[in-house]
């Protein structure tokens, strides 16, 4: 069972934010602070397009040496850490670390601490309040490289996040929506203050380091295994491919496309 340590590293990029906190807390690997970080988040009930491109994105950007910053809640966040927990993703708390909130993502929450870091400044036995969850959204903004918002409505702790990462100098990107969607992230747009996010594979050449390296999944998969074999061998790895488009799944059969 990981503990809670007390952070005692100099934190660099915490220095862009109003204040620098007074402790910091952690659980897991404190060494992914080290490696460029890009932070993501939006919406608690993000729509189809959202969900799916959301973990595309944070899956390519941790498979290309990205460690995948965000604040573990429902919705936008959970799903860029699930995407990225096979390779790197730091969660940020609210809450002291001795109490995962929220609750729905309990399970996310400990495999993070297992293969990644969980991070805040609270003590334990604090319950998060609405002041601590800024505080987080403003370290989760503080940490990254770049903000990326992938749905936001007009009036959100999102929109909020963009406010930081002005303040911080900091790029934002969001994905495109249609007119009446994502209020928000289109609004950023309109007034000049985010990037769109059009390909993929192009954004992430920017920020990542691809490496052309032999593929034991794909490697795995020319055996044509059973789908519930493939998951407990590789876990999310056979939903990250099935939503890139690298394989199939056909009467319970992994195959190749």
């Amino acid at each position: 069972m990981n503990q809670i340590k007390e952070l005692k590293q100099d934190i660099k990029e915490l220095y862009s934010m109003k204040k620098y906190p007074k402790e910091l807390y952690s659980i897991g690997n404190p060494s992914l602070l080290k490696k460029t970080k890009i932070s993501i988040v939006g919406t608690r009930r993000p729509m189809s397009y959202t969900k799916n491109m959301t973990h595309l994105l944070s899956s390519k950007l941790a498979k290309s040496g990205v460690c995948i910053v965000s604040g573990g809640a429902m919705g936008v966040d959970a799903i860029a850490h699930r995407a990225s927990i096979n390779y790197s993703t730091i969660m940020v708390s609210a809450s002291g670390l001795d109490i995962k909130v929220p609750a729905i993502n309990k399970d996310l929450i400990t495999q993070i601490e297992q293969n990644g870091l969980v991070m805040g400044e609270y003590r334990e036995g604090f319950s998060a309040t609405r002041y601590s969850f800024v505080v987080r959204n403003e370290i989760v903004v503080a940490l990254g490289d770049i903000l990326i918002i992938t749905e936001a409505d007009l009036k959100s702790g999102s929109l909020r996040s963009a406010e930081f990462a002005r303040k911080m100098g900091k790029e934002i990107f969001v994905l495109p929506h249609r007119v009446g969607e994502s209020e928000g992230t289109n609004a950023l747009l309109k007034e000049n203050l985010a990037k769109p996010i059009y390909n993929v594979d192009e954004f992430v050449s920017k920020f990542g380091q691809v490496e052309k390296i032999e593929d034991d999944f794909l490697e795995y998969c020319k055996t044509f295994p059973k789908y519930d074999d493939a998951i407990l061998e590789y876990g999310n790895r056979v939903l990250d491919y099935e939503l890139e488009g690298k394989i199939a799944v056909e009467n319970n059969i992994v195959k190749i496309i």
